[in-house]
C-alpha cells in the first residue's frame, strides 16, 4: 500500500479542495422462521462511513473512505485493527473501504489504489463484471468490495480502451457456517476447512474496449485471473465423541450427525465477453454475455448472459428481462455462485419516485421452471436534510434443491435509520 500513499505527497498543494461525506446507519432485521441450522431470528447492525475527497490539482485527485461496523450476529470481527485487504471470513470492525489516487490528462485516466472497478451494462446479473467481489454474508442484500490495483483508460472520439491490473486477489465474502444463509442438510455438521493459504497468489489482468456510436454503444472485454466465487469441496470427517452428559455434538447438534469438512478454492479462469445497449423510442434494449473458461480440471466452463429492456416513463423506472446460463463443461463438485444461481430466471425491477423525499421499489427473480422465487420490496423516506428511514421486505420461496428455494426460510423484514452528513 505504500505506493498508493506516495501520490498525494509528490504533488503541489497550493490549490487543494477538500470535501467529505458519510453516514451512520442503524438497521434491524427480523426473520419470522427458524432456519434448519439456525434459530436466531433478529439481527442488528450499526455502520459508520466517512469518505474524504481531495483535489490536489486539476489533474490529480485523492479519494479515501473508512467503515466501522458492529453486528449482533457474529458477522463482524471484534478486533479493531484497521483492515485494508477485505480477505477475512467476517466483516472487519474497522476497514479501509477505498484509497485511490486519480490522474487525468486529456483523454488519459489512471486510478491507482484500493478502488471499485465495474464493467458491464446489465442490472441484477452482470456477466462481465469480474473485478467486483461482493459481501454475501446475506446472499440477497449484498455490497461490493474494493480491490487493490491500477486501472488505466484512454478515450478518444468514440473509442475508450481500458486496462486493469490487480496484483492481490480479493475473494467474495461467503455466508458463515452455522448461520441461516449457509443452508445445510439435516443431520450434517459443517466444519470450515479453509485456511488463509487457500487464497490464490498472482496478478489478475483485464482489457475492455468500448465504442459509443449514434444510436447504440457496445464493448468487448477480456479477463484473466481468478473466480472471486469459490468452488466448494466436501470431505467426511471423523465423528467427534458425544459428551455423555449432553448427548450432543459441539454446536448443539444431536449425536449421530455426520461432520463434513467444507473447503473453498478459487480457480484460475479466463472470461471473454461483451455488452451492447440500444436506445429506442420506447425503451433501451441491453444485452450482455460472457464465456468463462479454465484449465482447472475441477472447474466448470460455462456461458452466462442476460437480455433486458429498460424504460423511464415519468417517475417510473421499469426494468425487465431474462438471465440465462449454459454449462459447456461441468467439472466442479460444488460451487457457491449466486450469479449462475440467479440465472435461468425472469428478472425485473420497478422503482417509483413519489416526491423529492420518498420513493418505492420492487424487484423480483422467478425461475423459469418455477422452483425458486425471490421478491424484494422497499419504501424509503427522507426527513429534513439528513435523516432517511427505509423499510424493506423480502419473500423467498421454492424447492430445496433450487438456489433461490434453498433460502425459503430466510424471508425477512428490516428497518433502517440513516443519518447522513
Amino acid at each position: 500500500m505504500a505506493w498508493c500513499w506516495a501520490l498525494p505527497f509528490s504533488a503541489p498543494v497550493g490549490a487543494q479542495t477538500v470535501t467529505h461525506r458519510g453516514f451512520v446507519d442503524v438497521r434491524g432485521t427480523f426473520y419470522p422462521q427458524d432456519a434448519v441450522n439456525d434459530g436466531r431470528n433478529t439481527v442488528g447492525d450499526v455502520r459508520v462511513r466517512e469518505e474524504v475527497f481531495v483535489g490536489l490539482a486539476p489533474w490529480l485527485r485523492l479519494a479515501g473512505g473508512i467503515d466501522a461496523a458492529v453486528n449482533s450476529y457474529d458477522q463482524v470481527d471484534r478486533a479493531w485493527a484497521l483492515d485494508w485487504q477485505d480477505r477475512r471470513l467476517r466483516r472487519p470492525a474497522l476497514s479501509l473501504r477505498r484509497l485511490t489516487g486519480t490522474v487525468s490528462r486529456g483523454g488519459f485516466t489512471l486510478d491507482a489504489g484500493k478502488q471499485f472497478i465495474r464493467w458491464g451494462k446489465a442490472d441484477i446479473v452482470t456477466p462481465t463484471d469480474r473485478f467486483a467481489p461482493r459481501d454475501y454474508l446475506n446472499v440477497i442484500d449484498t455490497e461490493f468490495l474494493g480491490v487493490t490495483g491500477a486501472r488505466v483508460a484512454f478515450a478518444k472520439g468514440q473509442e475508450t480502451v481500458e486496462g486493469v491490473i490487480v496484483p492481490r486477489f480479493t475473494p467474495s465474502r461467503v455466508p458463515l457456517l452455522g448461520q441461516r444463509w449457509t443452508p445445510v442438510a439435516p443431520g450434517v455438521v459443517p466444519i470450515d476447512g479453509t485456511a488463509s493459504s487457500a487464497l490464490p497468489k498472482g496478478a489478475q489482468t483485464g482489457l475492455r474496449w468500448a465504442h459509443l456510436a449514434d444510436g447504440y454503444e457496445w464493448s468487448l472485454s477480456f479477463f484473466n485471473g481468478y473466480n472471486h466465487l469459490p468452488n466448494v469441496q466436501t470431505t467426511a470427517s471423523p465423528l467427534p465423541s458425544v459428551p455423555a452428559s449432553t448427548g450432543t455434538l459441539p454446536g448443539g447438534v444431536a449425536g449421530g450427525a455426520i461432520p463434513v469438512v467444507l473447503s473453498r478454492s478459487y480457480p484460475r479462469m479466463q472470461m471473454y465477453g461483451g455488452d451492447v445497449a440500444v436506445p429506442t423510442r420506447w425503451m433501451t434494449l441491453k444485452g450482455e454475455a460472457a464465456f468463462f473458461g479454465s484449465n482447472d480440471t475441477a472447474t466448470d466452463e460455462f456461458v452466462l448472459y442476460i437480455l433486458q429492456a429498460e424504460r423511464q416513463t415519468g417517475e417510473w423506472l421499469l426494468i425487465g428481462g431474462y438471465a440465462g446460463t449454459a454449462e459447456t463443461k461441468r467439472r466442479a463438485a460444488g460451487t457457491f455462485a449466486p450469479d449462475r444461481g440467479t440465472a435461468r430466471s425472469f428478472i425485473g425491477r420497478a422503482s417509483y419516485t413519489i416526491d423529492a423525499n420518498r420513493s418505492a421499489a420492487i424487484e423480483a427473480a422467478v425461475r423459469q421452471n418455477g422452483d425458486g422465487v425471490y421478491v424484494k420490496g422497499e419504501w424509503s423516506s427522507a426527513t429534513g436534510g439528513h435523516w432517511r428511514t427505509t423499510v424493506t421486505g423480502v419473500v423467498i420461496h421454492g424447492a430445496t434443491d433450487d438456489f433461490l428455494g434453498q433460502f425459503r426460510r430466510n424471508s425477512n423484514v428490516s428497518l433502517a435509520l440513516r443519518y447522513s452528513f
